[in-house]
């Protein structure tokens, strides 16, 4: 899943060597926590929070398979 979010967010910024994917495991839930330049915030958020609505709705189809929620949180 991180490679996933990592295919798709590094096209959208302009400094990819700064995308920094966390990972945080609970019993529960998976919470990915996306880091990327000041510069690239909006980029990966989008006009009223699309970009980054559309690239949680890959995640949360791409993770059919697991019995864990998955939360994508950009910093």
């Amino acid at each position: 899943m991180k490679t996933l979010l990592e295919t798709i967010v590094s096209p959208l910024i302009d400094h990819p060597e700064e995308l920094v994917i966390d990972v945080n495991e609970e019993p529960d839930k998976v919470v990915y926590h996306v880091t990327v330049h000041q510069d690239d915030v909006g980029k990966v958020i989008g006009k009223n929070g699309r970009i980054a609505k559309s690239i949680r709705t890959v995640v949360y189809a791409a993770n059919r398979d697991n019995n864990k929620k998955v939360y994508v949180d950009i910093m």
